[in-house]
């Protein structure tokens, strides 16, 4: 598969592009659509600041009904703390998920328009020229061992 931004070769369907970024979804799957990473970030937003909203008000409620009191025990105290950290930590993770709904929505503008489901509608025209003169091997070993078979091999024979 070829990849739709920057023309990539042998690419994985439903990964990401290993050269620029981009979601390749599998486009043999008329039917079944994927779910794109950006819906995955506006879940993750809406769960997020709903966490944040609940722990928060919690945390709220616990110090004000048993915060004022002298026999409070210390396990409130500490809920109360947990209840702030979960709240905080979803505070950072929802700036870290408009900050890559932003890049998303950047990257889209840049995106060409669909294929329609068809991987036969990419253009040569857009594609990378093959550099045939700098190819290497698909191994790291292939053609290394051509100078072993222009030696000859001494073998070492014990001596009686």
């Amino acid at each position: 598969m070829f990849c739709p931004k920057c023309g990539k070769a042998d690419q994985s369907p439903e990964t990401f592009c290993r050269q620029c970024g981009v979601f390749l979804p599998d486009l043999e799957k008329p039917g079944k659509q994927p779910i794109r990473p950006e819906e995955h970030v506006t879940a993750n937003l809406v769960l997020s600041a709903m966490t944040i909203v609940a722990s928060l008000i919690l945390a709220v409620l616990l110090y004000l009904r048993f915060g004022y009191r002298e026999n409070t025990p210390a396990l409130i105290y500490l809920t109360i703390g947990i209840l702030i950290a979960i709240g905080a930590w979803h505070i950072q993770a929802v700036w870290r998920s408009l900050m890559l709904k932003k890049h998303f929505k950047k990257n889209k503008r840049s995106e060409p328009p669909e294929l329609d489901g068809k991987s036969e509608i990419i253009n040569a025209k857009s594609l990378a020229q093959p550099d045939l003169e700098h190819f290497v091997p698909a191994s790291v070993t292939d053609r290394t061992t051509k100078h072993l078979s222009e030696t000859k091999l001494k073998s070492s024979k014990p001596k009686h």
